[in-house]
């Protein structure tokens, strides 16, 4: 073996070491910390990854590309370096190269965001399962006054003059309701001439706050009343429910005249799945009013307008169930209605599990930007190239 190729050999020794003792130290703090963590953590920016592709041009420019500068000094003759370069520093010059690259995947795998799912907490927690009916039939533009207070700050801000709608006061009722919820596991049903189910039960209050506030008139065919589809697939969203407790509350200003289940029929079903009925008649008549537009002045004009109602029906369907029924003439009479069907149920145990998220980037930050500024200093300090 030629001299050269015996100081090929070596270097190649000397690098590849370098690279497993830089590798597992960087490691150290990651897999003390967190290792089994981070093998089995979900990326949530892949796309940096990508940047890996330039790790092998990276430890080339580092190591054996140094040796490709441009000489900054001129002198006669090379052949006194011929035998170079030699000493440890000599050996070790392309540590700091390895220490970069090391240091450059750390930074990439941090870019990248892994994130773990912590082992959810299960605790038993006392709650009841309930599921929210809300009507979106056009009647629900009625007007209905008496908001309190602190439910304005559920509602769409309108001009000074214009009056919350029922829609507005219960949207607000049931924003509020939820928020004063911790255990109990909700759901949201909508219908008009047909029912859809928003949500079904559960804890997750913000996103059931969230799809409350966006529900619209007219984002349904609002133009017929269909109690008995509404009940039933709320029952239906109830059957696989374990909870001791289970309501369906009904919100409606309006009587039965659509759908393919009749309202007595549904009553049944929701006593098949053990739930018990609660309903509620927003408006104490047949005659609401209604906004019909501006007059001349800019101001809403309001007008009379019948819209039937059948409180023998819902007292019918709710005494079936071993429920009640309540008549909410206002949104105060609403809230109130709301909050004394949660005091006549009964309260159960069941098991809740609340998963938590952690980010794991600061664990493979810290010892990457080290590895950077260890690279740094050692070409500075200790192992600088000539020229």
């Amino acid at each position: 073996m030629t001299p050269a190729s015996a100081r090929k050999l070596v270097r190649w020794l000397v690098l590849l070491s370098a690279l497993v003792i830089a590798a597992l130290l960087a490691l150290v703090y990651p897999w003390l910390a967190r290792g089994p963590e981070l093998l089995h953590a979900s990326w949530q920016e892949p796309r940096w990854l990508f940047l890996l592709l330039l790790l092998p041009l990276l430890f080339w420019r580092s190591t054996f590309g140094e040796d490709r500068r441009t000489p900054r000094l001129l002198i006669g003759t090379l052949l006194p370096l011929k035998t170079g370069p030699s000493g440890v520093r000599a050996w070790l010059r392309d540590v700091p190269g390895v220490v970069r690259s090391v240091g450059f995947v750390l930074l990439v795998l941090a870019m990248a965001r892994p994130v773990n799912s912590l082992r959810p907490q299960v605790a038993d927690e006392e709650g009841i399962d309930a599921v929210i009916v809300l009507d979106l039939s056009g009647s629900m533009q009625a007007v209905l006054d008496n908001l309190p207070p602190d439910l304005k700050e559920y509602i769409e801000t309108r001009g000074p003059l214009q009056r919350p709608t029922r829609l507005d006061g219960a949207k607000a009722v049931i924003r509020d309701f939820i928020a004063r919820r911790k255990t109990d596991r909700i759901g949201v049903v909508v219908f008009g001439k047909d029912a859809y189910v928003l949500s079904p039960p559960t804890l997750d209050y913000h996103l059931l706050d969230h799809l409350v506030s966006q529900m619209q008139l007219k984002l349904i065919d609002g133009g017929a009343t269909a109690i008995g589809d509404a009940v039933g697939v709320a029952a239906a969203r109830l059957r696989n429910s374990h909870a001791k407790s289970k309501a369906v509350i009904l919100l409606t200003d309006g009587d039965n005249n659509a759908g393919k289940i009749s309202p007595e029929y549904a009553a049944h079903l929701a006593n098949v799945v053990g739930a018990k009925l609660f309903t509620i008649q927003i408006g104490d008549g047949e005659m609401a009013q209604v906004q019909d537009g501006f007059d001349l002045f800019g101001q809403p004009r309001y007008v009379s307008y019948p819209f039937p109602v059948n409180p023998a029906l819902l007292k019918e369907l709710a005494d079936k169930t071993g429920g009640q029924m309540y008549v909410a003439s206002d949104a105060a009479a609403l809230r109130a209605s709301f909050h004394d069907v949660l005091n006549q149920l009964e309260k159960t145990k069941f098991e809740a599990s609340v998963a938590s998220y952690e980010e794991l980037y600061r664990f493979l930050l810290l010892p990457g930007a080290l590895l950077l500024a260890l690279d740094a200093l050692l070409r500075a300090l200790v192992l600088r190239r000539f020229p």
